[in-house]
């Protein structure tokens, strides 16, 4: 497994990334061999959110493997906070109460990268700082980011937090690419061109934060995945010719799309199966032509002007 480094940071985190948002539903014997598969494969960053299973996917997580020291020196573990029942909440007194719960049910002493969980219309800027400072001055956080966040959102963050904001998790996939859309349509009268997230991808490149891709598997919000779907005909062949071509799987070429752009973006896997990360893993070993990027591209529906 390669690995990227991410900027302002010490850390050089797997290319690859498990999400753990759906573990909860399985049993400890389960989740074991699926986090075991995961470091022997390379990978050794893992996400979670307080909200994930009402926080029992952390839980289940620790308490299925053990969790000791020893081997939480082998992995990254990365938590989100800020979803409620009904609303967004970034006071102070949430986020270290949500960061504490995180490490009470993770078993650790520490994250190794806390981001907040999408934007808070009531967002506090003074107050994150503040929650900020004390989380990183006590060691319980050691870096910080973002999830979901436009490039003004960011700004009005960074104007009152100390440490450096170097991740910014959003949704990306090859049927969801509206920030890639919007950068190749400049200036046309279409629907491509709509830009609907303030050039964030062009923004993170910029300021060195590193994208992390949700749902790198999804159409729309949560309505499916597109690999072998009816309703992509044009693109499963792509993928599935460049697949055969290539040795792997279909699921590898997907993410292969995603790492083959220059701005190093780290898809989060949210496969529970064992041997279907094995081979999404793959993709960390190939690496698409500009050619193959954009067929891909193109058979997925987007359009070149």
């Amino acid at each position: 497994m390669k690995s990227i480094h991410v900027a302002n940071t010490e850390l050089d985190v797997s290319e690859i990334s498990l999400g753990c948002m759906r573990i909860s539903a399985m049993t400890n014997a389960e989740i074991a061999h699926l986090i075991h598969t995961a470091l022997d494969e390379g990978v050794t960053f893992f996400d979670h959110a307080d909200v994930y299973g009402g926080g029992q996917s952390e839980a289940k997580f620790a308490e299925a493997i053990d969790m000791t020291p020893s081997l939480r020196e082998k992995m990254m573990l990365q938590s989100k906070c800020g979803i409620r029942r009904g609303s967004f909440d970034f006071s102070k007194e949430h986020i270290l109460e949500a960061v504490n719960g995180s490490l009470k049910r993770l078993r650790t002493e520490y994250l190794d990268v806390l981001l907040l969980h999408r934007p808070d219309a009531l967002v506090e800027p003074e107050e994150v700082a503040e929650a900020f400072n004390m989380l990183h001055g006590s060691g319980k956080v050691k870096y910080f980011g973002v999830s979901n966040q436009n490039p003004m959102q960011i700004e009005l963050l960074t104007k009152y937090v100390t440490q450096k904001l170097v991740f910014n998790q959003l949704q990306f996939s090859i049927t969801n690419a509206g920030m890639i859309n919007a950068g190749i349509n400049v200036n046309m009268e279409n629907d491509a061109s709509i830009n609907r997230d303030g050039s964030i991808l062009d923004y993170c490149r910029l300021k060195d934060i590193t994208i992390q891709a949700w749902s790198p598997f999804q159409y729309g919000f949560f309505e499916g995945v597109f690999l072998d779907n009816e309703k992509f005909p044009e693109l499963n062949r792509a993928i599935n010719e460049m697949a055969a071509d290539k040795g792997v799987a279909n699921t590898a070429i997907a993410i292969a799309w995603i790492l083959r752009h220059p701005a190093r973006m780290q898809p989060i896997v949210g496969t529970t199966n064992p041997e279907r990360l094995k081979a999404i893993c793959k993709a960390s070993h190939i690496t698409l032509s500009r050619e193959e990027w954009y067929k891909i591209y193109l058979a997925a529906g987007n359009i070149l002007p």
